[in-house]
C-alpha cells in the first residue's frame, strides 16, 4: 500500500515521523482536520460517512473547508486555522497554506474551472486563487495577492492585481520540513 499521505502531512508539521501518545491525542486542529480529510478520501461505505461527519464537525471548529474529491499531494500543511477554503482540481506536494486563503472555482467566463497547483508552493495569508489557472512549481504567492492567471515555475506573485516576479528558488526559506523519498 505504501506510505500513508497523512504521515507525510505529519512530517511536514513536526519535522519527524514518530508521534508520542500526547501528540496522537492532542494534535493541533489543522493536523486533525488533515487526518479526517485523508480518511474521507480513502474510505468507502459506512466508515466514509463517519469520517465525513467528523470532517464536517471539524470544519465548523477550524473554519477550514476542503473538498475531499480533489486530488491532493502528500505533505500538505495548513499553517493555522481560520478561513481556509480549498476547492481545487489538483494540488501538488509540499504545499503550505496560510490563514484566510481561498482557492476556488470560477463558474463563468474564459477562466471557468478550478485551479491546478504544482509542487513546492507557499500561499500567504488572505491570498485568493480563482478560476482555471495553472500555478507552477516553486511558486510563492504573497499575502493578499489575487491570482486569476497562470503562474510559471520559479515565481513570486505579489499584489492585487497580481504581478509576477521571476526568481529561482522562490520558496527557499518559506517551506521547511520538505519531504524526500527516504523521509517518513
Amino acid at each position: 500500500m505504501g506510505k500513508r499521505d497523512y504521515d507525510y502531512d505529519f512530517y511536514r508539521f513536526y519535522g519527524r515521523n514518530k508521534r508520542s501518545l500526547k501528540e496522537k491525542i492532542w494534535q493541533p486542529l489543522e493536523l486533525k482536520y488533515m487526518y479526517y480529510f485523508r480518511k474521507c478520501q480513502n474510505s468507502r461505505g459506512l466508515l466514509s460517512a463517519y469520517y465525513k461527519a467528523r470532517l464536517y464537525h471539524l470544519s465548523h471548529i477550524t473554519h477550514i473547508e476542503m473538498d475531499p474529491r480533489m486530488s491532493l499531494g502528500k505533505g500538505f500543511r495548513i499553517m493555522h486555522s481560520g478561513g481556509v477554503i480549498v476547492n481545487s482540481g489538483k494540488i501538488g506536494e509540499n504545499i503550505d497554506i496560510s490563514p484566510g486563503v481561498t482557492i476556488g472555482a470560477e463558474i463563468r467566463g474564459k477562466r471557468a474551472g478550478r485551479p491546478t497547483i504544482g509542487n513546492y508552493c507557499w500561499i500567504g495569508k488572505n491570498a485568493v486563487i480563482v478560476g482555471n489557472v495553472n500555478i507552477g512549481n516553486d511558486v510563492l504567492i504573497a499575502a493578499n495577492a489575487y491570482v486569476n492567471f497562470d503562474v510559471p515555475d520559479h515565481s513570486i506573485v505579489i499584489g492585487n492585481p497580481g504581478r509576477i516576479i521571476h526568481r529561482e528558488n522562490a520558496t527557499e526559506g518559506y517551506i521547511y520540513n520538505v519531504l524526500k523519498d527516504d523521509d517518513c
